[in-house]
């Protein structure tokens, strides 16, 4: 069973400066922790690049359109301009190519592109997990006859909104790797 990872938007602009996630510093340290922990089990891991309109975060070619966990040779790289990293992209011909069954997502945002990315896994065939302190979002403000709602609840919504079928472990620690 071939396993991957998929490092969703981890982009300089939303883990540093003003449009960063609130809980940018312990996100990252938990990414670091588990694309490591990928690696060393040989996993494929995948990262995701979203090229935004202009004057956003992610703009292309801009240093907040800059991957924050550096990928390692021979790991690629994948530009989207979809929330869904299946649409208009090599992706699933990639996963399927190593013979990935099994996947690990993480990233931002929660709602959009994690979420975009868990779904398009799921609806390919592919058994996902999603660790719940692996992904972020911003807070959602608030709306017509709404209150706002805080970035932590937000992730969590999205992550129940994916279903049964996404295994939900509490800590990336929890994600197993094993050799192929």
């Amino acid at each position: 069973m071939a396993q991957a990872l998929l490092v969703v938007d981890v982009q300089r602009g939303f883990v540093s400066g003003a449009d960063a996630v609130l809980a940018a510093p312990t996100l990252l340290r938990t990414l670091d922790g588990l694309v490591a922990a990928a690696r060393a089990a040989d996993a494929l891991v995948v990262h995701l690049q979203n090229d935004g309109p202009p004057g956003e975060p992610d703009e292309p070619h801009t240093p907040g359109w800059e991957l924050a966990i550096a990928p390692r040779d021979g790991e690629p790289v994948l530009r989207k301009t979809e929330d869904d990293p299946f649409a208009e992209t090599d992706l699933a011909a990639l996963l399927s190519g190593h013979g990935v069954t099994r996947m690990a997502v993480c990233g931002l945002l929660s709602e959009f592109c994690v979420s975009a990315a868990a779904r398009g896994a799921l609806d390919r065939g592919f058994r996902v997990v999603l660790p719940h302190d692996a992904h972020a979002t911003y807070d959602v403000p608030a709306g017509p006859g709404s209150a706002g709602v805080p970035a932590a609840l937000a992730s969590r919504a999205a992550e129940w909104a994916l279903g049964d079928a996404i295994e939900i472990v509490a800590t990336a620690a929890e994600v197993r790797f094993t050799q192929p």
